[in-house]
Order: structure tokens, then sequence, then C-alpha cells
């Protein structure tokens, strides 16, 4: 392989201290600082211009997702999550032209499926939710065996910082556990599930374990159970044996507040003030309840021995027309950089909602978007909106 090198790259190769040897080497150390980064959710796969444009707002980091991309079987890259039979070699092609696009603006990329065998996205399953890998054993023989393959797969990109390894698993979902309840009721859940194929960090384990065998190095993130709740993490008995493991959570709480429904209410609820069912009781949401929320992933990870730049927020976000985004936004950001933690906020353009993306302005409203984008002129909508430039001013920092 060698004697296909010039000169002065033969010698770096020889020291070990080639570009891409680089990479590997310092994938983890790419997180031992704060990172700041987006997330890409779209439909279509992301070209050069978009990863160039996300990388212009100073994000160092963005989580991809490629399952609502058109593959050549029913779940891309998987095939099929009914039954997972090996990677399909025309998506695989577009995922790697997607990461090639990453690198050259610059970034690096967490790639994140929204679908493992028997874990079917419910968007993508005529709006079920799909709980067969929390009940077959068989279906997670297959989730470590897809993730094995696209590990091997992948490798050696450049643009890889982290496999994500499912967004926002739910294992608890059809077993009656409130899904904010008291960490007494959240704990015992776990308990009672330990062994069981609703064990969110043995599952976890056994697919690093078969990532590990054919990539040592990369890192791996790992997302909380009930949709990547910091408290469902909270409740994990114990870090994973891995050391170059990331813990996410997403922030969307009170969802109440910060979602689609909200906007249909006369009088959408405002932030502060809104009170939600929160464990066991209720909860009135202000700066300091969202900082006690986030924390307990962050105090969780130092119980563990770990520093908190092993936690990850890996998504955050509001609807943009709510009147009070701006201060929800600010109030996440702070509660995760004064713990010292990552962040990427959702999402970044997104190609077929509009709910989250920052950069349009309140003007632009929601059937605005819907029209031009089926006129093919969805790239000529202003992007001057004032909460995008609160996001950039904290990313460039």
């Amino acid at each position: 392989m060698f004697k296909k090198l010039r000169p002065a790259l033969f010698f770096l190769a020889l020291a070990g201290t080639l570009p891409h040897a680089a990479s590997a080497a310092d994938l983890m150390t790419f997180w031992d600082t704060p990172q700041k980064g987006g997330n890409s959710f779209n439909a279509a796969e992301p070209d050069k211009a978009y990863f160039e444009a996300l990388a212009a707002t100073g994000a160092t980091w963005v989580r991809l997702t490629f399952s609502k991309w058109k593959g050549e079987g029913r779940d891309f890259l998987i095939g099929d999550a009914d039954a997972y039979k090996g990677l399909q070699a025309k998506d695989l092609e577009k995922l790697r032209k997607a990461l090639d696009a990453a690198h050259a603006a610059g970034l690096k990329v967490a790639v994140t499926p929204l679908s493992l065998p028997g874990a079917r996205w419910k968007q993508q399953n005529d709006g079920a939710f799909d709980d067969r890998l929390w009940s077959d054993p068989a279906f997670a023989d297959q989730a470590v065996a897809f993730w094995r393959d696209l590990a091997g797969a992948l490798k050696d990109h450049p643009a890889i910082a982290a496999y994500n390894l499912l967004n926002e698993p739910a294992p608890e979902k059809t077993t009656g556990l409130a899904e904010n309840g008291t960490m007494e009721d959240i704990i015992a859940w776990q308990a009672k599930h330990a062994d069981s194929p609703r064990d969110l960090p043995k599952l976890y384990a056994r697919i690093i374990e078969a990532i590990r065998a054919v990539d040592p190095v990369t890192p791996v993130m790992v997302d909380g159970g009930y949709y990547a709740n910091p408290r469902s993490l909270a409740a994990w008995p114990r870090r994973l044996a891995d050391d170059k493991v990331l813990y996410a959570f997403h922030m969307y709480e009170p969802y109440d507040a910060t979602s689609a429904p909200n906007m249909k209410r006369d009088k959408p609820h405002r932030y502060p003030g809104v009170e939600t069912a929160y464990a066991g009781g209720r909860m009135a949401w202000d700066r300091k309840a969202v900082a006690d929320h986030i924390g307990a992933a962050f105090d969780w990870a130092k119980t563990q021995g770990l520093p908190p730049t092993r936690v990850v927020a890996a998504e955050f976000g509001c609807m943009r027309l709510w009147a009070d985004c701006g201060t929800y936004l600010t109030d996440v950001m702070d509660a995760v950089e004064e713990k010292g933690g990552h962040w990427a906020f959702y999402s970044f353009r997104e190609d077929v909602w509009e709910g989250m993306d920052y950069e349009l302005p309140a003007k632009v409203k929601p059937g605005q978007f819907y029209w031009m984008s089926e006129q093919g002129k969805a790239g000529t909508l202003p992007r001057d909106g004032e909460l995008m430039d609160l996001l950039k001013a904290r990313m460039r920092k």
C-alpha cells in the first residue's frame, strides 16, 4: 500500500500521522471539549451546500439520520425492519455520499437510525408503535447484526464521530410506566426488566460488543429510554463497560408547551409558568425546573465517574412561532453549558416540516413554507430568523 503513496505521505504513514489515521485516534478527543451542532432529519439526502450552510452557523457536528431517505427496500439501509438480512448496497452509497459532503464542510457526524429491526419508526409504521425489539429476542439479534455490518462499513470514514445506536428508544412504552413518573417507579421498572428484552443497557452492551469486533475506536452514543428522557437514563444502575460511550438525552419538556399541539390552543401555554404532570405531582416550569430536569443526566454521569463531556443534549427545541421559544432555547442552552455537556438543536432546514426551522422568520407562515416547497421554491424563502441568530451566537462563542 505504501508504494502508492507520495514520498511525503510515505513517511507520515510510517509515523502513523496520516490525516485519516489521526482522525481515528482522535475520535474520542473530539468529544473532550463541549461541541455544539444541529440535527439533520431530512427526507432527502443533504448535499454539500446544506452541510456548508450548517457549518457556517458555527456548528461543529451534525446528528444525521438516514431513515427518512428513499431506499432500495421498505426501510432505508436495513432493507426490511421485519427481517434484516444485510445492508442495502445502493443505500450505503447514498449514506457515504452524504458523509463525504459533511466531511468536506468540516463537520463531524453522529450517524443515527430512527429504526432498527423490530423497531420501525412510528411515522413509517402506519402510526403504530413497534414494540417487537422490546419483546422478541430474535430482533435484538438482528439489531446487533445490523450495527456490526454498519460499523464495519463506516469505520474508516473521516466524518464519523459517533454511532448513535437508536433514536429515542422506548422499551417502557407499552408497559404502563408513566413517562415522567416518580424516580422510584422508573428505577423499579428498570430493576424489574433487567435481563429481559426491555433491558436497554443490556441491548446496548451487546451492540457495542459487536461494533468493537470490527471497529475498536469509534465512539458510541446511546439515548436513554422513554424517548431519550434524562430521568430514564438516570435510572440505569451503572454506566456501560465500554469507555468510548457518550450518553444522550433529548429535551422538549414541558412538551405540552414546546410542541405543535400547543400552537393549536386558543391560548397557548406560556413559558415560564406552564404546569404539567411530573414526578407524581405537578411541575411549574421555569429556568430552574429546566435545569433540574436536564441535570438528572449529568448528576447520574457524575455518580458513575464520568466527566460532563460524556453527556449530550442530542436534541432540544420548540416551535419557532411560539412566543416563548427564544426564552426556552436560552434556558436549555444555559443549563447544558453550565454543566459542561454537548448539544445539538433540532433541527436544521428540515425539508418536510417547518415547525423548528429557526432560520425562518416569523413572517413565514407554515402554509407559505409548504406551498413554496411544493413549487420547488423553498430555496428562495428568507432565512433571517432571530432564533437562528440566537443559536449562532452560542455556537460561535
